[in-house]
C-alpha cells in the first residue's frame, strides 16, 4: 500500500517560544521524532507533504481572525518550518516526492490540491504529524477519513497548546475514526 507523510503546521509561529500562536514546549519536544520520521519517509521514496498555514496581513474576513492572534503571515519568518525541519525541507524540496503546500483553513484538504496529488500517486495510507493535534491535525484527519484514506497518527510527532484537547483528539482518532496510533 502506497503511503504519504503529511506534516501539518510545524512552523515557527506555532512552535518557537516567540511564535505568534505557539504551543511552545509540547511542540518543541516532538522535533527530533518529526525530523527522524520525515527523513525516513524521504529516504524510502514515499510522498512527503509539508502543509503550511498561510494568512494574509490584512485579511479581516478570514474566520480565524476572530479566534486567534495573527499568525503565519505571508512573507514572514513565522511561516518557516521550526528548527531542523526547515533544513530537511530545503535539502529536499526539489525532489518530486517532497511537496510544500500552502493551506488557508484548518484542514490540509480544504481549498488545496492535496487530494489530487495523493490520488495521482495512488496513495491509500496517510501518516499525520505536526500541530495542533486538536485543530489542524484533527480536521485534516477527519477530511481524510471521509474521503476513505487509511490513517496513522504518530503520537510522538503531534502536539498542541491544549493538553486536554490533545488527549481528546488522540482518543477521538482511535474511537471515532479507527486511526492507528503509532
Amino acid at each position: 500500500m502506497k503511503k504519504a507523510l503529511i506534516t501539518i503546521d510545524y512552523t515557527r509561529d506555532f512552535v518557537a517560544d516567540e511564535g505568534a500562536l505557539t504551543c511552545g514546549e509540547p511542540g518543541q519536544s516532538i522535533e527530533t521524532e518529526l525530523v527522524q520520521l520525515t527523513r525516513s519517509f524521504i529516504q524510502s521514496g514515499d510522498f512527503v507533504v509539508f502543509a503550511i498555514d498561510l494568512h494574509e496581513e490584512h485579511d479581516r474576513f478570514h474566520p480565524e481572525t476572530a479566534l486567534f492572534p495573527r499568525h503565519n503571515i505571508r512573507g514572514t519568518k513565522g511561516r518557516d518550518l521550526y528548527g531542523e525541519l526547515q533544513t530537511v525541507l530545503e535539502e529536499n524540496v526539489h525532489q518530486d516526492h517532497v511537496y510544500q503546500l500552502d493551506k488557508t483553513r484548518y484542514s490540509a484538504f480544504a481549498g488545496t490540491d492535496l487530494l489530487l496529488k495523493l490520488r495521482e500517486r495512488g496513495i491509500e495510507e496517510l501518516h499525520l504529524s505536526g500541530v495542533c493535534t486538536d485543530i489542524c491535525v484533527l480536521h485534516t484527519a477527519i477530511d481524510a477519513y471521509n474521503i476513505g484514506f487509511k490513517l496513522v497518527i504518530h503520537e510522538q510527532a503531534v502536539a498542541s497548546f491544549n493538553p486536554t484537547g490533545h488527549a481528546w483528539a488522540l482518543d477521538h482518532f482511535k474511537t471515532a475514526l479507527g486511526v492507528t496510533i503509532h
